[in-house]
């Protein structure tokens, strides 16, 4: 898990019970879809379609209401907000592709101050491109990214874009080989910031000790172990240049934080996520300073010990969404696969 922190004006910030059968949509699309035939449902609900609006069994989706945004079914909770003001990051009907591979098929979600997010679901659904477009590596092919209600003209240098940064934390460990902890954790202030040497140093002990690493500043990290390495990449990620006037507050995007982690070692990442959002308290007893976090996982201890909410894709489309403790009950024929 290699972490980078981005903001508008840093580019280079880096170190920074269901039965399968065919049907005529299937058929057309060369694929199975699954049914469910749960007693009480009056009609066969298609996993390549959006749910019917009528004609469901009573208990079907939970009484949810579901919209739908493309013709086979990009479906998820309808939730109302009376205030939007806290809405940190927003996408709008995001497309993407890789030549004749399509991976996004118009994703739309918002994240809001205080929210802790899981995104989940099979593997090549474009869980992993959805963070790299949020965090400004990568561009939409069509749609639209809001950062604090302003639109992303471009990628990570948008000058107009201020108010937020944004820290994303990569699946794999690329720490820089060749630098000490010290200088791979203070990488960014080292390179773009106005603080003294001493101060860096300083900050990135502190920062250390958030998130439970003491007496580790000078070493390589071909000396650290695998979960070691994972919270020397969050250090890198939470730290900020305490010089400027207003610190900005931090949504953080997090690539499989536990992949390849022993149970231990992820049970200790997972706490350390919940730590320095802003509603914990991180190693050294202070207050988070997280705004928000976005995790993608595959991981069930993730998904129970480090989120709230879950948006769950499919086919590069968002098809349900809700609280964590509602996944397992849901009803939705695609989550029960």
């Amino acid at each position: 898990m290699t972490s980078a922190t981005f903001s508008s004006s840093l580019l280079g910030s880096f170190p920074v019970v269901t039965s399968t059968r065919h049907c005529d949509l299937g058929k057309e699309r060369n694929k199975f879809c699954c049914f469910n035939e749960k007693k009480g449902q009056r009609n066969v609900i298609c996993a390549c379609m959006a749910p019917p609006t009528r004609n469901l069994g009573r208990d079907e989706f939970r009484g949810t209401k579901f919209t739908e945004s493309s013709k086979y079914g990009n479906f998820s909770k309808e939730v109302k907000h009376e205030n939007d003001s806290d809405v940190l990051i927003e996408c709008r009907n995001v497309y993407k592709s890789f030549g004749e591979k399509h991976i996004l098929r118009g994703v739309s979600f918002e994240i809001r101050h205080g929210e802790a997010v899981g995104i989940i679901g099979p593997s090549g659904t474009g869980k992993s491109t959805i963070l790299k477009i949020i965090a400004g590596l990568l561009a939409p092919d069509k749609g639209d990214v809001y950062i604090r209600g302003k639109k992303r003209m471009g990628l990570i240098g948008d000058d107009e874009i201020s108010g937020l940064r944004i820290g994303l934390v990569f699946q794999s460990a690329a720490l820089f080989d060749s630098l000490t902890v010290r200088e791979n954790v203070g990488f960014l202030l080292y390179e773009n910031s106005c603080m003294s040497d001493e101060q860096i140093s300083q900050l990135v002990t502190e920062t250390l000790a958030a998130v439970g690493l003491k007496g580790v500043e000078e070493r390589l990290p071909s000396e650290l172990s695998g979960g070691m390495k994972k919270r020397v990449a969050l250090a890198r990620s939470i730290i900020c240049d305490i010089s400027k006037e207003s610190i900005e507050p931090e949504v953080l995007l997090y690539d499989e934080p536990t992949a390849g982690l022993d149970p231990i070692a992820s049970t200790v990442v997972e706490d350390l996520i919940r730590s320095v959002h802003t509603k914990g308290e991180d190693a050294s007893g202070k207050q988070g300073k997280i705004a928000s976090y976005v995790v993608v996982t595959h991981q069930h201890s993730t998904i129970l010990r480090a989120v709230d909410r879950l948006l769950f894709l499919h086919e590069g489309k968002v098809v349900w969404q809700g609280m964590t403790e509602e996944f397992t009950t849901s009803t939705n024929p695609i989550v029960r696969q």
